[in-house]
């Protein structure tokens, strides 16, 4: 993930705030860099927030974080500072959620990697006052106070069976190439496709064979999809609901003899996208607008610290362009639906 540096280099700073307010910092942790950033108007209520995602250079991530950033600026006394690790390992958020405690951080967002794996450290957090938010993909539900949730776990499951299906005439194996084995967004819209499965008949004919990870690293989600089809040479297709892996995997497949014959869809950002839509090598994917996430996390944070809302079901907050958001079953707020891209439309986002 990129992030977000003034000058294009990271800065260690320390801004106090006062005695009412909590000491945030804004740091560079080992293999990271943070930035901060706030303007005057909006709201007067000062707080620190830190997001975490799964890891660095990630660039659906980084549009995640500019929305963030941006709805930070919007605010009056906000202080917004990212860190996290280089891998998307289930551990290696823990650190960094440590030292934010330490630091008295307002508000941590967080992209679990694991939904377990970080719960003590967001716990001992919540207990020094922290206010904790995930973003992108979930943790257990007691570790948080509310889910920012991109879109409906089911309408992805749909959408991306749907794309293939169209394409592979309903009938043929194919795969799943996923970020990590403990992604809670993952294995959630994974789960949801199975389900669908084995329940609507126009998928009766399609056989999932395997899912692999690439671990949301660019290197290792090229190799495996080329493991893939070295493996399963008579794959119809792959499905890959993670924006590095079907960015590698379509690297991988427009230079090779699978090009125009196994099909590719699943999560994509439509800059990272467009050429293999413009050589043939993709007909369509999906994804939403990875910016509003990371709006939404701060706006709920804002109301999180005003108290205005505490996360339960049925709570409101206003959030900039995107209106009145509501809290909804399991404390998460949906974003939004997923947008299809394909060669008529891409050329009207940039993202």
């Amino acid at each position: 993930m990129k992030l977000f540096q003034e000058g294009g280099s990271a800065t260690r700073r320390r801004v106090i705030i006062g005695a009412a307010v909590a000491t945030a910092a804004i740091m560079a942790l080992a293999g990271c860099a943070t930035t901060g950033g706030s303007s005057s108007g909006g709201s007067s209520s000062k707080f620190s927030i830190a997001f975490v995602p799964k890891q660095l250079n990630n660039p659906y991530t980084d549009v995640e974080l500019g929305g963030g950033k941006k709805a930070a600026a919007a605010l009056s006394g906000v202080t917004y500072s990212v860190v996290g690790p280089n891998t998307a390992s289930a551990s290696s958020q823990v650190s960094y959620i440590n030292t934010l405690t330490q630091k008295k951080i307002n508000v941590i967002a967080i992209a679990a990697n694991d939904p377990n794996a970080v719960c003590s450290a967001l716990n001992q957090a919540k207990t020094g006052g922290a206010k904790i938010i995930t973003f992108d993909s979930d943790t257990a539900k007691s570790c948080r106070s509310l889910f920012i949730n991109q879109v409906n776990t089911a309408d992805v499951a749909s959408v991306e069976l749907k794309q293939l299906g169209e394409q592979i005439n309903y009938e043929g194996d194919f795969a799943i190439l996923s970020a990590t084995a403990n992604a809670t967004n993952q294995n959630a819209w994974i789960a949801d496709m199975k389900a669908d499965l084995k329940s609507d008949p126009k998928y009766s004919k399609m056989n999932l064979v395997t899912t692999v990870y690439g671990n949301d690293d660019d290197t290792t989600s090229f190799q495996v999809a080329q493991g893939l089809l070295s493996t399963y040479p008579n794959l119809k297709g792959i499905i890959s609901p993670t924006t590095v892996g079907i960015a590698a995997t379509a690297r991988y497949l427009s230079t090779s003899s699978y090009k125009g014959k196994v099909i590719l869809t699943g999560l994509g950002l439509p800059n990272q996208m467009r050429q293999y839509v413009k050589d043939g090598t993709v007909k369509e994917f999906a994804l939403w607008d990875p910016a509003k996430i990371g709006q939404a996390a701060v706006y709920a944070a804002k109301a999180l610290v005003a108290g205005t809302i505490t996360g339960k079901t049925g709570d409101t907050f206003k959030a900039g362009s995107l209106g009145t958001l509501k809290v909804g079953a399991d404390n998460t707020v949906i974003v939004g639906g997923p947008t299809e891209f394909d060669a008529a439309n891409i050329d009207n986002y940039n993202f």
